[in-house]
């Protein structure tokens, strides 16, 4: 099984298919609380306040910068985040995309 926290993202121009089904199901459950929602990669997460749900953010938005590869961030009510990760570039999900929910994971424990 391949440890996806310890992984860093590779940049992606295109011109590579997505992962195949298969290798999204293997690679879906090493991200625990993440599902697939139309062909993305969704968490959504509950904060006892607005602030909180902020800094959240705010260390994800660092983390993306730090590995290259962003998430689509919803912050609705006020404090309630949801992350979407889909590598555009290939239309579709890239191993990249799972990398990047395993190190979110770890921003959350």
């Amino acid at each position: 099984m391949i440890d996806l926290f310890k992984k860093r993202c590779v940049p992606c121009e295109g011109g590579m298919p997505p992962v195949t089904p298969e290798k999204v199901k293997e690679l879906l459950s090493q991200v625990p609380q993440w599902r697939m929602e139309e062909g993305k990669v969704v968490r959504r997460f509950k904060f006892k306040n607005f602030k909180e749900a902020i800094n959240f953010v705010n260390k994800v938005a660092d983390l993306a910068e730090e590995e290259d590869h962003h998430p689509n961030i919803s912050i609705y009510g006020w404090n309630k985040v949801k992350l979407t990760f889909f590598t555009h570039a290939i239309k579709g999900l890239s191993e990249n995309d799972f990398i990047m929910a395993a190190k979110v994971n770890q921003i959350t424990l």
